[in-house]
């Protein structure tokens, strides 16, 4: 076993935090991961230091993003009508399209080295989507993936009336991971209507909230997602 494999994530939840001051945050901790990686290839093994790996935790103000394979046409407000809403928008360096960030919303920013779990992007997508089915079964909801679609969706099966719960949208290189995904807890949905989430123009959106027809505590929901992080990773939490 390689004696620099690091398993050990630092958590840290930043509560409510501007989109552009997280996602220099973000480049800061990605570069920091990157440099290390760098550095190390110039060395031999034995003078080799382990990579960190980070989980952030945050919910954004009003804000939309769309990524480098995004339409902007999918943004169905000009600047005066996000200014009058109290929102903002970026296009930035992940993939996916369109999507919103909000308050009542988790978004989950996981800085890891895969080189310290495993190299498979696919398979890292599929985890992060598993962690928020596996919060939503402790709720008592069925939820799961839709072929050809990132993120998890209810409904997913018959498709009756198929709701995305959670998108997603990663940024990799080197093996080093940015961006996440964002998990509706208590949003509002009414943000929704002002884009063609992620481009898909035929399936809704939805919240815990809605879906439990009650508030949910956002705390324990956060509980349970960095929980089932944990064990889908095998990660240990550095203090």
């Amino acid at each position: 076993m390689n004696q620099n494999i690091n398993k050990k994530v630092k958590f840290i939840d930043l509560g409510q935090k501007d989109y552009k001051a997280t996602w220099d945050y973000q480049e800061e901790l990605f570069q920091e991961i990157v440099d290390t990686k760098i550095e190390n290839r110039k060395k031999g093994d034995d003078d080799q230091q382990a990579t960190k790996n980070y989980l952030l935790f945050v919910e954004h103000p009003h804000v939309y993003t769309i990524g480098k394979s995004g339409e902007l046409s999918h943004l169905l407000l000009d600047e005066k009508a996000l200014a009058a809403k109290g929102a903002t928008f970026y296009k930035i360096n992940r993939g996916g399209d369109i999507t919103y960030h909000g308050p009542g919303q988790l978004v989950g920013y996981p800085l890891l080295d895969l080189d310290n779990f495993f190299t498979d992007i696919h398979k890292y997508l599929r985890y992060l989507e598993e962690a928020i089915i596996l919060t939503l079964a402790d709720y008592g909801i069925a939820a799961g993936r839709i072929e050809g679609l990132t993120g998890v969706w209810l409904d997913h099966i018959e498709r009756r009336s198929p709701r995305k719960i959670c998108a997603l949208g990663v940024k990799s290189s080197r093996w080093v991971t940015m961006h996440g995904f964002a998990f509706n807890m208590n949003a509002d949905l009414a943000y929704f209507n002002n884009i063609v989430p992620c481009g898909i123009t035929d399936k809704a959106v939805t919240s815990l909230h809605i879906e439990l027809g009650r508030p949910v505590d956002e705390e324990e929901v956060k509980d349970k997602v960095k929980a089932h992080l944990k064990a889908l990773f095998e990660m240990e939490w550095e203090d």
